[in-house]
């Protein structure tokens, strides 16, 4: 049986290593992209993935809550947690069903956010 798919979106290199080693530890293929823009075309060669997991803050053309947006409305099935420093205020901005941790992102909190949208 083959694994979920996870698309990370992550600027910060080793944030991103971090991120990629937890959701291969909760059992995802994860596919990394340094950009929000990497991210879609990964997501468009896919036709979208189990998981989005992306920060906010994003170089390019495109940020982490438009990708997010972008998601929702192509590929309604996939599960989106938003990892962020950003404020609660930003999190309201996220398209419904995205679930938003403030960084530092704690596994267990992951975990639950995981568990909450049935992926885990």
């Amino acid at each position: 049986m083959s694994r979920p798919v996870a698309v990370l979106a992550e600027d910060e290199p080793l944030i991103r290593l971090e991120a990629a080693d937890m959701l291969g530890d909760f059992g995802f293929d994860v596919l990394q992209a340094s950009t929000a823009s990497d991210a879609l075309l990964l997501l468009e060669a896919l036709n979208g993935a189990a998981l989005l997991y992306t920060d906010i803050d994003m170089p390019g053309r495109i940020n982490g809550r438009q990708l997010a947006h972008e998601v929702v409305a192509r590929w309604p099935s996939t599960a989106i947690i938003v990892c962020s420093a950003r404020s609660a205020e930003d999190a309201a901005l996220l398209p419904r069903g995205a679930f938003f941790i403030g960084k530092p992102c704690a596994e267990w909190v992951v975990r639950e956010a995981l568990t909450s949208l049935q992926l885990h």
